[in-house]
């Protein structure tokens, strides 16, 4: 019997199909070991960054598993994915079982792109060994971000507030937002006018022309004086001009006799889209799905795990030769010989894996696949793409019709419009194909007839926010990140609270803004784009053996760490300036200060904590926390060991309603919640870990959970409601005895299930199905 290890429990389903009796399919479900969280001392700096490695807290069960199917094991094939990361998780497999005392003659790893059975029955019988060098890059990456995390998070928690964050690719993706919001608070619109005509052809139809002169009128140039007077002045001169000016077009254009002057049909060619790599997969399924980058990631690798499509991490635009011979095939089959072309891609990333394909279907044949809505919408995505790459281009037509008055001293009037004349790969892509502006038959000297002529002042827009694609998009052109890092930096800068979705684009919030201005001032070399561009470069030339682990993290650390040193005796960065003089503190009437907190920023008077007053910045009163008149159980008189300040319980208004906490936090972070709220939220069921507390309903980042009443002391938390019912359940790894955990609330086919997720009770389905077995 030989073993083969794979990373996701779904993927086991499938390649279990593909394989027959003598072999045994498991997963590590994802990584086993990591660096300890929350601790720089993780790694060995002096010893050359050597990593100090522990198997993580919920992985000792699998470990135990996957040494217990070794042990029965002939061969283990390591088989996860085909990146720095799976070779990252075959190291740490194999460095496992190397401990426990297994051969490492005994293990191989095999990588496919697909999972097929061509696919992976060729992997078998052509096994390799794990590729030091980009498990090394991986190390690197891990070693790097964890000791840039832990020193710029420092600081930020001493300088901004605790509990935020700062890393060497999440900041600088942050800047890049924060530049362009800056951007657009700093734009100043010009004017200009929108001249039109509606006229009228000899078949009836009214078009609607565009006057072809440019009346805008530049701030820059129209707002000179040296007075703020003066430069309005100028400014309202140069708009009376215009309007004069264009008063004059507009009642000639009603009076004169319009004819066609001239007709210009430009033929032009659009050729097809490069075959999907990951970034310009999310940047698709953003803008024509409306999927974010992660959402996008999840969905492909349900797709990839079930046989679907090849690996959704790569950078590269190429296609096997067995592959482009099936796309040949299916166009002929579909679109017919004539709308096939044989076309190759170059990537534009210098640094592109070629070994890999770009994403693509597995089975080329098949139009549609998955078991969701968002995986039949991504599949028909990535199908299209893969065909239409492999098409002849769409031909289209432009047309554009200019009208004149020749009485009149006027501007030509245009009109353009646009027609798909052969649509070429569009009839694979029909998402990428924009709608026809149809035109009239017009011939030159046509005479028209003006039913209107109109303008309209309007205003330069200020450039546009990042949508998500956008930043996407930007970050890949800047080199920063690799595609795989792409959704996870999005994610991340939305769950520290450092950017907010209005709609589909990201806005900074104030503790985003301050956060960024903080690190650009003092640590601006490191969230720079050359810097961390550069970084990456370094990253790869360890993937590719070019480059020395040690000599690279030395010569980035070393002058990092003392940068860093130097600054930690900087100011807080919450403090952000005078407000305005006439602002006035409404508690003792003396000056006021801009500070952020938690909800943004806000106005509080310069003798705090003397005096609480505070304002919105906009000047409208705030209320101080009330006091609930008792004193803190944890740093209160009566603590032990007592407090060098005496805490006072207050009111406060958080994410999730009211609560109650400490007014010396953060030193002190005793919470409760309001009693008036708590008691909504009592379920009245005990808690069987403590005996002590009850379950209560509370909210969290991923949404509604339910926990003990006296946490922290007591940590029982379980996800949906309980049912009050106790576990019964004997547990054969516990002598027989009975479980003991709460039964909680399942779904429409599984009504009750245990809250223990080590229980199999907890998925009865699962063991209804292994009784049935034995």
């Amino acid at each position: 019997m030989d073993l083969l290890i794979v990373e996701s429990p779904t993927k086991t389903k499938t390649i279990k199909k593909y394989l027959g009796p003598g072999y045994s399919v498991t997963s590590s479900v994802g990584h086993i070991r990591d660096l300890p969280k929350s601790n720089k001392a993780a790694i060995d700096i002096e010893s050359g960054f050597i990593p100090r490695y522990e198997i993580s807290t919920n992985k000792h069960k699998t470990v135990k598993e996957l040494l217990s199917l070794s042990k029965r094991a002939d061969t283990i094939y390591l088989a996860t994915d085909p990146d720095r990361e799976g070779e990252a998780i075959a190291w740490h497999i194999a460095e496992i079982l190397r401990e426990a005392g297994f051969s490492s003659k005994k293990m191989k790893r095999v990588t496919f792109n697909e999972i097929t059975k061509t696919a992976v029955n060729e992997a078998l019988k052509n096994p390799g060994a794990i590729d030091e060098n980009l498990r090394q890059a991986q190390e690197a990456r891990r070693v790097l971000d964890r000791l840039v995390g832990y020193d710029l998070s420092g600081i930020i928690w001493k300088k901004v507030r605790y509990g935020l964050s700062a890393g060497r690719v999440q900041s600088p993706a942050l800047r890049i937002l924060v530049t362009r919001e800056k951007e657009i608070r700093a734009f100043i619109p010009d004017v200009y006018w929108a001249i039109t005509a509606d006229l009228q052809c000899k078949n009836s139809d009214v078009l609607t022309f565009n006057c072809s002169e440019d009346f805008k009128i530049l701030t820059q140039d129209v707002a000179t004086g040296e007075t703020e007077e003066e430069k309005l002045v100028n400014r309202e001169k140069a708009v009376a001009s215009a309007q004069k000016r264009i008063s004059d077009i507009v009642a000639k254009a009603k009076k004169g006799s319009w004819s066609i002057s001239n007709i210009k049909e430009t033929p032009r060619t659009r050729k097809p889209y490069a075959p999907f790599t990951t970034s310009t997969l999310q940047q698709a399924a953003s803008s024509r799905l409306g999927f974010s980058p992660s959402r996008t990631m999840r969905t492909a690798q349900k797709l990839y795990e079930g046989g679907h499509i090849t690996y959704m991490r790569t950078d590269s635009v190429t296609l096997s030769k067995d592959a482009l011979a099936d796309i040949k095939k299916t166009i002929i089959n579909t679109y017919g010989e004539k709308n096939y072309e044989a076309r190759t891609y170059t990537s534009r990333s210098k640094n592109a894996q070629e070994a890999h394909e770009a994403v693509r279907p597995s089975q080329l044949s098949q139009k549609t696949a998955g078991t969701t809505d968002d995986q039949k919408r991504l599949y028909e995505l990535i199908w299209a793409r893969t065909m239409s790459s492999q098409m002849i281009a769409a031909t289209l037509k432009n047309t554009r019709i200019t009208a004149s008055i020749t009485e009149q001293k006027i501007p030509d009037f245009t009109l353009t419009g646009s027609q798909v004349l052969d649509p070429g790969w569009l009839l694979a892509d029909t998402g990428a194909r924009s709608e026809d502006v149809e035109l009239p038959q017009l011939s030159i000297g046509d005479t028209l007839t003006c039913k209107g002529a109109h303008d309209e002042q309007k205003e330069t827009a200020p450039p546009g926010r990042y949508s998500e694609a956008g930043l996407v998009k930007e970050l890949e052109k800047r080199g920063i990140g690799r595609p795989s890092t792409y959704a996870s930096i999005i994610k991340t800068i939305q769950d520290r609270g450092y950017v907010e979705k209005e709609g589909r684009s990201l806005k900074p919030t104030d503790t985003g803004e301050v956060v960024s201005d903080f690190l650009e001032m003092h640590f601006g070399e490191y969230i720079s784009d050359t810097f961390t561009a550069e970084m990456e470069d370094e990253l790869d030339e360890i993937a590719r053996g070019e480059r020395d682990y040690t000599k690279t993290l030395t010569e980035f650390y070393t002058p990092f760490a003392k940068d860093v040193k130097a600054k930690e005796k900087l100011d807080k960065a919450t403090d952000l300036g005078e407000a305005d003089p006439d602002m006035k503190c409404p508690e003792c009437d003396k000056g006021m200060i801009i500070k952020l907190a938690k909800t943004g920023r806000f106005l509080s008077c310069k003798t705090f904590p003397e005096c609480s007053g505070a304002r919105t910045l906009e000047g409208k009163e705030l209320e101080p926390p009330k006091e609930t008149g008792e004193d803190c159980p944890k740093c209160g008189p009566e603590a032990k060991p007592r407090a060098k300040t005496h805490g006072k319980l207050i009111e406060r208004e958080g994410r999730f309603g009211k609560f109650i906490s400490c007014n010396n936090y953060p030193k002190c972070k005793f919470i409760k919640e309001d009693p008036e709220e708590a008691a909504k939220k009592k379920t009245g069921i005990s808690c069987p870990m403590c005996n002590k507390g009850e379950m209560m309903e509370r909210n969290g980042r991923f949404g509604p959970f339910y926990s003990c009443t006296e946490y922290p002391d007591c940590k029982n938390a379980i996800k949906t409601k309980p049912t009050g019912e106790i576990c019964a359940h004997k547990r054969d790894d516990k002598d027989g005895t009975k479980c003991g955990a709460l039964m909680m609330l399942g779904t429409k086919t599984i009504p009750e299930r245990c809250s223990d997720k080590t229980c199999p009770n907890h998925r009865p389905d699962k063991l209804t199905k292994e009784k049935s077995a034995k």
